[in-house]
């Protein structure tokens, strides 16, 4: 049985990032939100509490029984979920009197603690909270303090629950992960077996029970999540696996060729589509993006639909559906506000009747990668760029017409291979080209022209949720300006896109 760590978000923005700190120690970990409380059984090492926007003294306050786990696991409240175990215990937290946000240092720590092993005073911790511990209970012990604030950290004389106001998961605090490292492992014991390795063994043994004989159709993108689940799935129950990947002829230059071809030669059983028509028909005309999505959508259920339903009986359906995914589904406050709809398989089941098998459900995208690196991927595909679901229709702002894929691919291609040639693909999170709507005058030899325009957009990222725009060099923005307006017929002006996320998204539409 897997061991495994819970923690029980309360709305924080940094609960994600809590548990890949968790999972960087090779330790296996699962966020659930307060108000959907897990099974717990002999599996379960430790309970992290995570912080909230919210205030312990509201009336409405995320409320849990903190005694279902108090003295039976060790404990681990953070930020809010340390201000909840001392407010409910008999302590008084009130509103900070100074403002506690940003760097701040641990003037006294208890070296003999478990918890501050190998951690000294005067280390960098980072505060973000709006009320302070002013009063604990008498079996409550500080454990550290800065020099605003004297409850810093606490334990709960004779238990294994602990309390720190600051946030251990952020890079900012320059001990964090050894503190959470002597959590783990001084204190809940963990034996760090949650490896590449480890997942491939168990995942792939845990497909074969699962699916028997079965047969399993997958929709492949291209991209980091299906290709790594397929090769899991094709490790489990080989041919028996069928992949369907579709040209909406929305890619980028060339692509649908080389993505089968990569695939064929990684053994597995895919079948193209070439349903270039169908998509770029149906989009005659549309302007609007949300629309162009849906469009997108029901187009790519149509086609896979068709090819799923000839082979014969098929009872799966695969998907590279990836741990933020499942967490957003079932978040503390439901499902995020839509900014735009995704065009992904998500929307298939209910329609086609199939059971679903999610390989990646646990995992983060980082550690996708490393799987698949673990199971021989080639580095090219692991290191890929995102590209949205709809592809090139989302790049191409207003109407949808081939004159117009056509000159945005070869923009495209021209800049993304610049990015390779120069080293600068592997340090850009994601990339890529937008055509314009707008027309502008320009000159060429001695003619006025009034062409379309190319934005070019690179950022740097984490995971998508944030990003900031990458400073590529002048001289590469100025080669590779100069090759599109040479090469592509159509476009004779180039821009860079220097906003970040937010207030602007990655993608354009």
């Amino acid at each position: 049985m897997q061991e495994k760590i819970i923690i029980l978000d309360f709305g924080s923005q940094y609960t994600q990032l809590i548990a890949r700190r968790v999972r960087e120690l090779n330790v296996y970990c699962e966020i659930h939100p307060y108000n959907h409380l897990p099974e717990v059984d002999e599996s379960v090492k430790g309970i992290i509490f995570s912080g909230s926007p919210a205030s312990v003294r509201q009336a409405d306050a995320p409320q849990i029984d903190f005694n279902l786990f108090h003295k039976k696991y060790p404990l681990l409240g953070v930020c809010y979920g340390a201000q909840y175990l001392a407010y409910n215990s008999g302590g008084d937290v009130v509103p900070s009197t100074i403002r506690e946000y940003g760097r701040a240092h641990l003037q006294y720590v208890n070296n003999n603690n478990p918890l501050f092993k190998d951690i000294n005073s005067n280390s960098q911790v980072w505060m973000s909270h709006g009320d302070t511990i002013a009063e604990i209970a008498d079996d409550f012990e500080v454990i550290a303090s800065t020099d605003t604030v004297r409850v810093a950290a606490y334990q709960i004389k004779g238990t294994q629950t602990y309390g720190i106001q600051f946030h251990p998961e952020v890079t900012h605090s320059t001990d964090g992960k050894q503190l959470l490292e002597n959590f783990l492992l001084n204190i809940c014991c963990c034996s760090q077996d949650w490896n590449p390795d480890s997942f491939i063994d168990s995942t792939i043994q845990g497909l074969r029970e699962k699916l028997g004989d079965d047969k399993v159709v997958l929709g492949l993108s291209g991209g980091v999540d299906s290709s790594v689940a397929a090769v899991l799935l094709h490790k489990a129950i080989g041919k028996n696996l069928h992949c369907i990947f579709v040209d909406n002829g929305l890619l980028r230059k060339g692509e649908y060729q080389q993505v089968l071809d990569s695939y064929q030669h990684m053994g597995l059983n895919v079948r193209g589509i070439d349903a270039k028509d169908l998509f770029v028909g149906q989009l005659t005309g549309v302007k609007d993006p949300e629309q162009k999505r849906k469009i997108i959508g029901a187009a790519f259920i149509e086609v896979f639909d068709q090819a799923a339903h000839e082979v014969q009986d098929v009872r799966w359906l695969g998907q590279g559906t990836i741990y933020p995914d499942v967490i957003e589904s079932v978040s503390v406050n439901g499902p995020s506000a839509t900014i735009k709809s995704h065009h992904n398989v998500g929307g298939l089941p209910d329609f086609m009747k199939l059971k679903v098998v999610e390989p990646l459900n646990t995992l983060f995208k980082d550690e996708v990668r490393r799987v698949g690196k673990a199971l021989g991927l080639d580095d090219a595909l692991l290191g890929r760029h995102p590209f949205p679901g709809p592809g090139l229709a989302i790049r191409i702002i207003g109407e949808i017409t081939p004159e117009r894929i056509a000159i945005l691919q070869e923009a495209d291609a021209i800049y993304i291979n610049n990015l390779r040639n120069s080293g600068w693909y592997d340090k850009v999170w994601q990339a890529g080209a937008i055509f314009l709507p707008v027309q502008s005058v320009g000159v060429m030899g001695d003619e006025r022209t009034y062409e379309h325009v190319i934005c070019l957009r690179a950022v740097g990222s984490m995971d998508g949720m944030t990003a900031d725009w990458s400073h590529l060099p002048y001289d590469l923005l100025g080669k590779i300006s100069n090759e599109i307006i040479n090469n592509v017929k159509g476009i004779n002006r180039v821009v860079f896109d220097i906003s970040s996320k937010p207030p602007a998204t990655i993608e354009w539409e």
